[in-house]
């Protein structure tokens, strides 16, 4: 008889940032996720001692999606020129280009940068961002059949 092969399981993406808090309250809220239980933000004017080192995001169902690490300093991507590439980024969806420029409205008013616009490609419309700590990001029009 043979073994069935075990694989790792992928808990969640992590990025580095020099300031956690600010970082996760931009990919809340333009991804609809929450903090994990102990993670939510202080009252204002309160400490924030969980902000300054690790912080996690979830979906509903709790599924960890992306964490954020504090790092002293953090170059930004220079991505689609210059000395610093992109190491990684995120690809997110969405099902039409109306909603694509919903998107691009609402992640611009949360703090990202426009970095490339391929709004009128027929195939595949797209816009690249760089979040505030710089990691770039896509938006774009994907059949959710075709995953």
């Amino acid at each position: 008889m043979t073994a069935k092969q075990s694989f790792p399981r992928l808990r969640q993406v992590v990025l580095d940032c020099t300031h956690p808090r600010t970082l996760a309250e931009f990919y809340r809220q333009l991804l609809g996720l929450q903090y994990r239980p102990g993670d939510e933000p202080p009252p204002a004017g309160e400490p924030d001692p969980a902000g300054r080192d690790w912080l996690v995001l979830q979906d509903d169902a709790g599924s960890r999606r992306v964490a954020f690490q504090q790092v002293a300093a953090l170059p930004k991507a220079t991505w689609p020129e210059g000395p610093v590439p992109q190491q990684l980024h995120l690809d997110l969806t969405v099902p039409t280009s109306a909603e694509l420029d919903v998107q691009h409205e609402r992640a611009l008013t949360l703090g990202a940068r426009l970095l490339y616009d391929r709004t009128d490609d027929p195939e595949e419309p797209l816009r690249v961002y760089a979040d505030p700590a710089g990691h770039p990001f896509c938006i774009f029009v994907a059949d959710s059949a075709a995953d």
